[in-house]
């Protein structure tokens, strides 16, 4: 079965204010952001990409549209079901204001109870992602062949969510993976068994320098900012 790559689009304005995105509209790269974007066809050079998949939102096209340009022969799909998770509510609100609400410790130690008011559940939106790379895997693998390479541009919560599902983890668990912005995560499926081959790879080590104010326990909903 072929391989998938993961990328997350790159940073954006609402990771640079701290904003829960989500489906808002008109939420593009920031300045960093775009210059991710335009690094990632060296990075991806020696790939044979058979297909590029997006989600419709802003950030993910305009973060492969430096790749497309490099490669005139692809035309992207485009397949809501790897769009950001629908916040519902709490899309477009500032995190700080989010942390102290009742729901947000359930979104931290409990993700697959958590549902977000007026929006969807953290579980609807790890399914409605996993079934979209099965299908893709199928017809990937049928009008490219079994080895063949293919890209998804996607958000953190909906990538973290994909990589406990390759590596057969509860939903639970997930908040424990990171994924920066533009980072690379590719998963080779097989008949029996996925395997995760590397995981928010950016190949910059910045943020791993320590930090004046270290980052705290809880996980960045939505996938945070990466290095500063």
């Amino acid at each position: 079965m072929p391989t998938l790559i993961l990328v997350r689009h790159g940073r954006s304005t609402a990771n640079t204010e701290g904003l829960l995105a989500g489906w808002t509209p008109g939420v593009a790269l920031d300045e960093r952001g775009t210059a991710q974007a335009a690094a990632l066809p060296g990075r991806l050079a020696e790939l044979p990409l058979a297909e590029i998949v997006t989600s419709p939102l802003q950030r993910c096209q305009e973060t492969i549209r430096p790749l497309l340009q490099a490669r005139p022969q692809l035309s992207p799909h485009t397949d809501e079901r790897i769009g950001e998770c629908h916040y519902g509510d709490w899309s477009g609100r500032k995190l700080d204001e989010l942390k102290d609400q009742p729901l947000m410790e359930v979104v931290q130690a409990h993700p697959s109870a958590a549902a977000f008011p007026g929006g969807e559940s953290m579980r609807a939106m790890q399914t409605r992602a996993a079934e979209a790379v099965r299908e893709w895997n199928a017809r990937v693998e049928r009008d490219h062949g079994a080895d063949a390479v293919y890209l998804m541009c996607s958000h953190g919560d909906v990538i973290k969510s994909l990589v406990a599902d390759a590596l057969g983890l509860h939903l639970d668990l997930f908040q424990r993976i990171s994924v920066e912005p533009c980072s690379i995560t590719a998963i080779r499926y097989t008949r029996l068994r996925p395997f995760l081959v590397r995981l928010g790879d950016t190949g910059d080590f910045t943020s791993l320098v320590p930090r004046e104010e270290p980052p705290g326990d809880e996980a960045p909903v939505g996938g945070g900012a990466g290095a500063p």
